[in-house]
């Protein structure tokens, strides 16, 4: 009896002539699976919308999980209530990675929640499988048809390219791709915003590790030492690990494809010499320290939609809330806008500011709604609205505000309407 080895057959194939398309067809089409696209996906699918959630990486959660941030920024209020702001999906990926021991929570001047990164990146897996979301991952878009309305997107992947007609749109991709590739007005900053390189590094001793001011004046007085081009930075270490995120880099974060690269290997070349300081400055704690994984290149600010509204520095200052507020923060100002360091402008004990949907609505289309960090703003104020928890907000506003317009316009919609939704976000 032959050996089932033996019976399997090979056959040869030649790549047939033009192109193949494989089209899916959706009521909602999300574009980023970071923490605003995936707050999108999740809120459509609960809303009964058939959601396609497309991402150019091989794999969900995009920079929160896959550039090791290892920290939920401005979910929280400052000290000393520490209010919750932002619930929806927080308070299930809270509750779930919460029983697991895959959270711990810190409290300083407001609150900020360390978490295992692969946990994490299941969770948001088994999520978006258990409520039937269809996925495309390592897509690059590469087209869009639109006149005053988004039709259909296209995407290129390794096994084929695809195209996606949608009734609504959400732009979560964290540099505009998609209000870029349907010629919509888009912000650039005027000089670099810097991103960060992270790393986990492992077999620490934590019970000597230094605060975070000391560590920032070492860091300081010995950048030029060790090659650092930050002056600052911090170690987010998990308690009872042995384990700690850092974030001490500051790197570029190019749009050119070509620079894009090279600044990837220049932000690990970095990361390295800061293990080196480390290792060499703190040898009680850091002394066996062993890098255990890098992030994908974190971008804090590179391109970003003109809204209908351009929210402002005084804005975010001064708390305005809008008839159209989707979201808020207490998040300080944190604008990396320099090599060696950033602003941080902290707020009191009651202050919030807000996010308008209006910074979300590109004024040209009527069913694109934008989510994150390429939402519209000065780029001071973009710097207290663009972590995770008012960009978790975004995501569940942008969902709701689609699915009150229908097939109209996401301009035309019940403010009061969208806000009694959106409770939870805004007055909980």
């Amino acid at each position: 009896m032959p050996h089932p080895l033996t019976d399997l057959q090979v056959r040869t194939v030649t790549k047939p002539a033009g192109s193949i398309t494989h089209d899916i067809s959706a009521d909602v089409c999300v574009i980023g699976a970071g923490i605003a696209g995936l707050s999108a996906a999740v809120e459509s699918a609960r809303l009964g919308k058939r959601v396609v959630l497309v991402d150019a990486l091989p794999v969900l959660g995009g920079q929160m999980v896959n550039s090791l941030i290892g920290l939920f920024c401005g979910v929280f209020g400052n000290a000393p209530e520490y209010r919750q702001l932002t619930h929806g999906i927080f308070d299930d990926l809270f509750r779930d990675l919460e029983g697991t021991g895959d959270l711990h929570y810190n409290r300083k001047h407001t609150m900020t929640v360390n978490y295992d990164e692969v946990a994490l990146g299941r969770w948001v897996e088994n999520t978006v499988m258990s409520l039937g979301i269809q996925v495309i991952t390592g897509a690059v878009l590469t087209g869009v048809t639109r006149d005053d309305r988004i039709h259909a997107v296209r995407l290129a992947t390794r096994y084929g390219n695809v195209e996606i007609t949608a009734t609504g749109f959400v732009d979560a991709s964290g540099d505009a791709s998609l209000a870029w590739e349907a010629g919509l007005p888009c912000r650039l900053p005027e000089r670099e915003i810097y991103g960060s390189q992270q790393l986990i590094v492992e077999n620490l001793d934590d019970s000597h590790r230094p605060e975070p001011g000391e560590l920032s004046e070492r860091l300081a007085a010995k950048a030029d030492e060790y090659g650092l081009m930050r002056r600052d930075g911090l170690a987010f270490f998990f308690p009872g690990r042995g384990t700690a995120v850092l974030n001490m880099t500051h790197i570029e974060a190019p749009l050119d494809p070509i620079e894009a690269a090279q600044a990837q290997l220049r932000g690990k070349a970095q990361a390295d010499r800061v293990v080196a300081f480390l290792r060499t400055e703190y040898p009680e704690i850091f002394g066996k320290a062993r890098v255990r994984a890098y992030g994908f290149p974190g971008r804090r600010q590179t391109r970003w939609v003109q809204g209908a509204h351009q929210l402002t520095v005084e804005e975010i200052r001064s708390g305005t809330r809008f008839p159209d507020s989707v979201a808020r923060t207490a998040w300080p100002i944190e604008l990396h806008d320099r090599p060696e360091g950033y602003v941080w402008e902290t707020f009191g004990p009651d202050h919030v500011h807000y996010v308008p949907l209006r910074s979300m609505t590109p004024p040209d289309v009527h069913n694109l709604v934008v989510a994150g960090r390429c939402v519209d703003a000065d780029a001071a104020a973009l710097s207290s609205i663009r972590v995770m928890g008012p960009c978790g907000a975004m995501g569940a506003g942008a969902a709701h505000a689609l699915d009150l317009a229908g097939s109209g316009s996401v301009h035309e919609i019940d403010h009061a309407e969208l806000g009694g939704r959106l409770t939870a976000n805004l007055d909980g």
